[in-house]
């Protein structure tokens, strides 16, 4: 492997990591803007592949989606380096606010930047929405597992319920069609004052059996740290908002919570308890992605938990809007956004969500 490839993988994801507001959905969009359009590292198809194996494994899925295509671009070195640009920003940043937060007991306001930055985040999803639905919706039985999907996420069925579901289907149909008798397994990968070696575990135990959003982080670490007395609510609500304002994954709140509870190595121990599942879990699954695509059966499956995947990206986008999209500054910047995005397709995402918090911040004296 080149060592100019590498050097290529650390820059992008670097980047990624500084500027990548918004959560998973504008994560994955951004990423796919970066290596499918801009760079052609892949086509939408064999993203959109990575997306759907992301989506069936544990941990956080924008962050192993980074380490997926850093194997996929650099091998082994690019798994990590792919995997360490994108998380690390995100974790010196909440360790910044971590230390302001304990030993000064507030943290600085800048919603009046972020209060922009959500509706412009909403266009870039959209920009990359429209081509990996294109990609996903291959026949008549994907779209109608499309409909199903998104229906069954505003009806507020769990995802992963959603995705195995819709996977399930379409391999069964797929093998009726093919006249197969047999109809080989599929199991997901996952497994079934806090001293650091007990702090390093529970957030291990959390980054390897945890399926979903962020939010669904913060009900673990609810039940794991607030109930069991180790942490107040409080710092969890605190903890909660940062990984709201800040680039990256939100799984980085973690930082912010054993910083809290023991100082420079709990933040240690934490990031890298929550974390170390997903390079293992995406380094044993990324060689069986091309070897699904390559089964009939399984790339049935495949294809039916990528338009399951874009369906979920979709209900989260609207999910968004209506949070973020509330009055008529907030529609001024989402709309400006989605006409930069869509008329100026070369633009770089990274000024679509600084001209979104600059419009925020302008529009907020207003």
């Amino acid at each position: 492997m080149q060592q100019g490839a590498l050097q290529d993988i650390g820059k992008l994801f670097l980047k990624l990591g500084l500027i990548a507001f918004g959560g998973p959905a504008a994560h994955i969009a951004m990423m796919r803007d970066e290596v499918v359009r801009k760079r052609n590292w892949m086509t939408d198809s064999h993203f959109l592949d990575l997306v759907g194996a992301t989506n069936l494994i544990p941990g956080p899925n924008s962050s192993e989606l980074a380490i997926h295509l850093g194997k996929e671009k650099g091998g082994w070195k690019g798994l990590l380096i792919a995997g360490l640009c994108f998380i690390l920003p995100a974790v010196f940043i909440t360790l910044g606010f971590a230390y302001l937060y304990k030993n000064y007991g507030h943290l600085p306001e800048i919603q009046p930047f972020i209060y922009g930055i959500k509706p412009a985040i909403i266009a870039i999803i959209l920009s990359a929405v429209y081509p990996l639905a294109k990609t996903a919706l291959k026949s008549d039985f994907l779209i109608f597992i499309g409909i199903l999907a998104l229906t069954a996420s505003f009806l507020g069925l769990n995802e992963i319920l959603i995705l195995f579901g819709c996977g399930f289907s379409a391999l069964i149909v797929t093998c009726f069609q093919t006249n197969k008798n047999q109809l080989n397994s599929f199991l997901p990968l996952s497994l079934v004052t806090v001293s650091h070696t007990k702090l390093f575990f529970i957030f291990l135990k959390i980054g390897s059996i945890l399926y979903g959003s962020g939010y669904v982080l913060f009900a673990f670490l609810d039940s794991e740290l607030v109930q069991t007395g180790f942490l107040p609510r409080q710092t969890l609500i605190d903890a909660i908002a940062v990984g709201q304002f800040t680039p990256g994954p939100v799984f980085s709140s973690v930082t912010f919570i054993g910083y809290q509870m023991n100082g420079g190595m709990g933040a240690l121990v934490a990031t890298i308890g929550i974390f170390l599942p997903s390079f293992v879990f995406v380094a044993l699954l990324n060689p069986m992605v091309k070897k699904m695509r390559d089964s009939r059966l399984f790339g049935a499956f495949l294809d039916a938990v990528n338009v399951a995947s874009v369906a979920l990206i979709v209900a989260i986008c609207v999910t968004m809007g209506r949070a973020s999209v509330t009055d008529w500054r907030t529609v001024a910047i989402m709309f400006t956004s989605l006409i930069v995005v869509f008329g100026f397709r070369k633009i770089n995402s990274v000024w679509v969500v600084l001209g979104g918090s600059l419009l925020g911040y302008l529009l907020s004296l207003l």
